[in-house]
């Protein structure tokens, strides 16, 4: 069965395939929230319980309206038309569109959709909002950045905040008439915080002054809100060196009045914006804290020297999210190069009558890549969601040890979503700018900036190397093993009944390098975080096996269900397999690694 263009509305010309329109894959999405997401069990969870399957496809069928028709169409529009900072006010402009785009986004209530009712949101399950960004994250990548980081500001102060914090800032962050943001990065600390130089100076009135510079920090300043609100990592003078001398505060670009008015414009700006490679309509910012003088003030969020925890929350939270942009944009490709190759027409199909062209579709190559992107999009998709899921068991389950078991597999799957699933989103997008040919290297086809933009989620909240080191060296051993025994246990059941013999091997190849990790972690680590990388997609291979053996085993007679079936069977004889080669890179130590 041939790879078939999704349906939707393309507007390509004879040879360019100009960029077409985004279609969200709702049927494909409610599919995976309910076998892997947990929707169908959302009733015995009460605070859940209204999100059953026809109230999630009806909010998502009409999100996916507004995605398609309002933010869609701004992605091309945004990578030609950059943020631009004003340096004298130090105010960012956003590209044109996207400040009405936020609105009518905000306006429709969308922010608010899975955060508590206490503080206006829907109640909806955490699920529910990964699927509403992988559709927005799709259509316009650079967009999405900014309600993302809003989700994290969102889940640290729900988790570490006070109750003065909470009612100042909750309420308008979840609704989205105020954002927030992330600070970690500075020149001489990036993927190692603990060397950060920002300073916090407490005055005699109690308030915190904080003083420094922060690096790369998406959307640290736009046109869509009146307010921001900044969640920056500092030291307070006097605390010791390293990560466990860090607090972290929040830090608003104006000041919140008593009654919850803004006041004066805080001592925290932009002083200039990073040309990227991609992402060009996201301003990604350098910030300047207390430049004028006095510092700027703001509020400790959580304990003091405790703020790699506070940060951690709204981190953990944002991984999932950056490794639902790979799927997101995996699956974008493909439906650029699924209707780009329906409608190119180039050389004659194995069986076409003579002097004839074909469209590239017909052609068994390209009808291979297309069927790689879409497993691999299936598969990212059921890992993501499982995912997504457990976190919502281990938010809202009844039973105190379920939920402490299911958020462990949450923690133990998210390295694994975050990595695996960025890594493939740059490889599927490379793979469709190679259905498109010699019109993919042209930026006039769109598939370009898709591959570019792509580029940054293997690296930032946390590389994808920090990924699989906190694999190895954290998560793995939960348990002394006994977690990602049981995950395998689980991916080789599915394997068994859909007779995946490859996924089988794979899963067996993955219980011989989970005991070489396991044993080196403790005798040799340096051996163990050599093989780091390799282990995680390995790993990450064999979960996802098993969950695709779980789809191919689903009743089919539609032609979307025949579909999925076919896909997730490429994916486990065809796809799967090629992770059997990794385990002499994971085994062979630091010493292959070493400089001669």
């Amino acid at each position: 069965m041939a790879a078939r263009p999704k349906s939707h509305d393309a507007d390509t010309s004879r040879k360019t395939g100009r960029m077409t329109d985004y279609q969200p894959p709702v049927d494909d999405i409610i599919t995976a929230l309910c076998l892997f997401g947990g929707i169908n069990d959302v009733a015995q969870f009460p605070e859940i319980a209204h999100a059953d399957r026809d109230t999630v496809t009806g909010l998502l069928t009409e999100y996916g309206r507004l995605i398609a028709k309002v933010i869609a169409p701004l992605n091309k529009v945004g990578d030609l038309n950059p943020a631009q900072l004003d340096h004298e006010t130090h105010s960012v402009t956003t590209a044109p569109g996207f400040k009405e785009a936020y609105r009518q986004y905000m306006l429709g209530g969308w922010p608010c959709v899975p955060f508590a009712p206490a503080f206006g949101g829907g109640g909806f399950p955490w699920s529910v909002a990964i699927a509403m960004n992988e559709m927005v994250g799709a259509a316009n990548l650079a967009f999405s950045l900014c309600p993302l980081l809003g989700q994290g500001a969102i889940d640290a102060i729900t988790h570490h905040g006070s109750a003065e914090q909470k009612a100042m800032y909750l309420e308008k962050l979840v609704l989205g008439t105020w954002t927030g943001t992330m600070n970690l990065t500075e020149p001489e600390a990036g993927s190692d915080v603990g060397a950060l130089r920002t300073r916090a100076v407490k005055h005699a009135d109690g308030t915190w002054r904080i003083f420094g510079q922060k690096i790369f920090i998406t959307y640290g300043d736009h046109d869509f809100t009146d307010n921001i609100v900044h969640l920056v990592l500092a030291r307070i003078d006097g605390a010791g060196p390293g990560t466990k001398g860090i607090s972290c505060f929040l830090v608003p670009k104006f000041l919140v009045n008593a009654d919850g008015s803004l006041g004066a414009r805080n001592d925290a700006n932009v002083v200039s914006l990073e040309h990227k490679m991609g992402i060009h309509a996201s301003p990604t910012c350098v910030m300047a804290y207390g430049d004028q003088g006095e510092g700027a003030l703001g509020e400790l969020l959580g304990e003091p020297n405790d703020g790699m925890r506070t940060m951690f929350t709204m981190m953990n939270n944002a991984r999932l999210g950056v490794g639902t942009q790979g799927l997101a944009l995996a699956d974008r490709a493909y439906q650029m190069a699924a209707t780009y190759a329906a409608q190119r027409t180039q050389g004659r199909a194995v069986g076409a009558p003579a002097g004839t062209e074909s469209p590239i579709i017909e052609h068994p190559d390209v009808q291979r890549m297309l069927l790689t992107m879409q497993a691999n999009v299936a598969a990212m998709r059921s890992l993501i969601y499982t995912n997504a899921g457990a976190l919502d068991a281990a938010r809202h389950h009844l039973d105190a040890d379920a939920r402490n078991d299911a958020k462990a597999r949450a923690d133990l799957l998210t390295p694994l979503s975050k990595a695996w699933s960025t890594d493939l989103g740059v490889e599927m997008t490379s793979v469709a700018l190679q259905v498109f040919g010699g019109m993919g290297f042209v930026e006039e086809t769109g598939i370009a900036q898709l591959y570019r933009d792509s580029r940054v989620a293997p690296i930032y909240e946390g590389t994808n190397a920090i990924q699989a080191i906190d694999l190895v060296t954290r998560k793995i051993t939960i348990g002394g093993g006994a977690l990602i025994a049981e995950l395998f246990d689980d991916a080789e059941r599915a394997a068994v009944l859909a007779y995946a013999p490859h996924v089988i091997a794979v899963i067996a190849l993955a219980r011989e390098a989970t005991t070489y990790m396991l044993d080196k972690v403790a005798s040799a680590p340096s051996d163990a975080l050599a093989g780091a990388t390799p282990y995680l997609r390995l790993v990450a291979t064999a979960i996802a096996g098993g969950l695709m053996a779980t789809q191919a085993s689903q009743p089919a007679t539609s032609e979307d269900e025949i579909r999925r079936v076919h896909e997730a069977r490429f994916f486990c004889d065809q796809l799967a397999p090629l992770a059997l080669g990794l385990l002499p890179s994971i085994t062979s130590g630091a010493g292959a690694l070493a400089r001669r």
